[in-house]
């Protein structure tokens, strides 16, 4: 107990609410398919660093949306909080390339029929429905939710506005990685790996976020107000 209270005084710490980590920032002319508000054309997203925060619908998760030329203060370094719960939640800073493409829904939206179907598509023509074409993996703006991948798709209600109890659409995907061993057909072709490197190369995941236990965190926007909280779920 010695060695695990050594250096930590509890008493030392600030009281009273801590800043939230700064998770993206996208420019309304970068990302032509994010619905912005009408008076705005920037998304700003934070979050409290701990897995069981950033999960449901609070404060510990928010989406700012502002006017670029508004941002006129801008601050050489982000605040910090004064702990973090989980230090694979502070995203490793890098610039982001946007890329338009064509997506289809994971399984967990189709009719069981359809789904029998492109089973047996997938027999015949040798690929994966889920990997190859369903649900672009990593970091994501709109598009299709992430499938579920270790519970049950969730209700209809989980999914609603908390604010206003209006639907609500996918808003933002983060991932755990941008491509796996299953979805390895959506790699960028600049990210090719090379003969001797190892299977999971950095690019695998450039902003080191890694959510729980290598999960995907789904951002839900409401569609009457994009300025409520959204809802976030763990799939």
């Amino acid at each position: 107990m010695e060695r695990i209270h050594a250096g930590h005084a509890p008493q030392l710490l600030p009281t009273g609410p801590h800043p939230l980590m700064p998770v993206a920032q996208l420019y309304a002319r970068d990302v032509p398919d994010m619905t912005c508000p009408q008076d705005a054309d920037l998304l700003q997203v934070l979050w409290c660093p701990f897995d069981d925060a950033i999960e449901g619908c609070s404060e510990a998760v928010q989406v700012r949306w502002r006017r670029a030329a508004d941002v006129t203060d801008i601050l050489v370094a982000a605040p910090e909080p004064a702990y973090i719960g989980n230090d694979d939640l502070i995203p490793t800073p890098c610039v982001v390339h946007p890329e338009q493409v064509r997506e289809y829904p994971s399984a967990d939206e189709l009719e069981e029929e359809l789904w029998r179907r492109l089973y047996r598509w997938e027999d015949e023509i040798g690929l994966s429905y889920r990997g190859d074409l369903s649900g672009a993996p990593g970091w994501k703006v709109g598009g299709w939710a992430a499938p579920f991948t270790f519970r049950e798709p969730d209700e209809e209600d989980e999914r609603r506005c908390p604010t206003c109890q209006a639907p609500t659409s996918p808003l933002l995907t983060v991932p755990s990685g941008e491509w796996d061993g299953e979805s390895g057909s959506w790699r960028p072709a600049g990210d090719e790996p090379e003969a001797d490197a190892p299977p999971y190369p950095g690019n695998v995941n450039p902003t080191q976020v890694t959510v729980s236990r290598g999960y995907t965190l789904q951002f839900y926007g409401c569609t009457s107000d994009p300025r409520h909280l959204p809802v976030t779920v763990m799939q």
